[in-house]
């Protein structure tokens, strides 16, 4: 048999403040992008891409959790659409790439010919971005423990979030002293810090796709501690890796000259204290090939 939980309870939640935050950033995101574009300023044009992939991020984030709450599980996806999160969390991060190569790109392109800025407008809409961004973070902060995909967005939105403190002190900088090129150095600023940020993003997401056991077990102690239980003699065909964040599996072979029935309850406690409530453990006697009869598993 097979512990399991319903990862569905404050689901609703989650898509309702993922919505909220979606239409905070499309208001904001229509303002920005026309303001850049009306002063000719890159960190504004910068802020507004990170805006955009802040959208992307939050449209394909709402995407995945609902399929991973409601796509229907098959004889092809046993496991449903739960990785459609993952996937979504690689997009967003080759996403922010993107942009951030192309703002260096431009910023590059106007060194020595940095365009003269208006700085009230930017201090306007880096104001009311820095207002956005805030309660884009506050809504989505809890639950970006809980998701990859609204993780991705989460990190899109505090990357935002600097950008717009950055293109304030740009603003106060032109207003203030004129330089041109407060506007470039803002923009470089921004596309720099994001791009950690992102690398990160895919790490965590790739480490899932490619099966690699999770960052936070031990799994020599693990195989340790699953030896420890009383009875057992070899710990073999050990496997952990996550499915999405917060749901790790694992299986294991147990070679046991003991009670079968008190080996597994002994091992389900010793996964349970890890956090390991998603497992198959199966318990053989020594000397018995995978295929013997008489197996238990739970």
């Amino acid at each position: 048999m097979g512990a399991g939980h319903d990862h569905s309870h404050g689901g609703d939640a989650r898509v309702s403040r993922m919505l909220i935050a979606a239409g905070i950033l499309t208001v904001f995101f229509a303002i920005e992008l026309t303001t850049a574009l009306m002063i000719n300023s890159i960190a504004l044009l910068a802020d507004a891409g990170h805006m955009l992939t802040d959208l992307v991020a939050m449209f394909m984030g709402l995407t995945a959790v609902l399929l991973a709450r409601h796509g229907p599980a098959s004889a092809a996806r046993t496991y449903g659409w739960h990785r459609a999160e993952v996937f979504t969390a690689v997009a967003n991060a080759v996403l922010l790439l993107g942009v951030a190569a192309f703002i260096l790109y431009e910023a590059i392109d106007r060194l020595g010919n940095a365009p003269e800025i208006p700085g009230v407008p930017m201090i306007v809409v880096a104001v009311a971005g820095l207002v956005a961004n805030l309660a884009v973070v506050l809504l989505l902060r809890s639950q970006s423990q809980e998701s990859l995909a609204v993780k991705g967005a989460y990190m899109e939105v505090v990357a935002d979030t600097v950008g717009s403190v950055g293109v304030l002190i740009a603003g106060i900088v032109n207003v203030t002293t004129h330089w041109p090129y407060a506007d470039v150095v803002v923009a470089v600023f921004v596309a720099i810090w994001v791009l950690p940020r992102a690398i990160g993003l895919a790490r965590a997401a790739l480490r899932i796709l490619s099966e690699s056991s999770p960052a936070h077990i031990d799994v020599d102690e693990l195989r340790a501690a699953l030896a420890a239980v009383d009875g057992v003699t070899e710990v073999h065909d050990l496997h952990v890796w996550t499915l999405v964040p917060g749901k790790d599996m694992v299986t294991a072979h147990l070679t046991s000259t003991g009670d079968s029935d008190r080996v597994l309850d002994d091992a389900r406690a010793v996964l349970s204290a890890r956090g390991l409530e998603h497992a198959t453990v199966q318990v053989e006697p020594p000397g018995c090939a995978d295929d013997c009869p008489g197996q238990t598993d739970w």
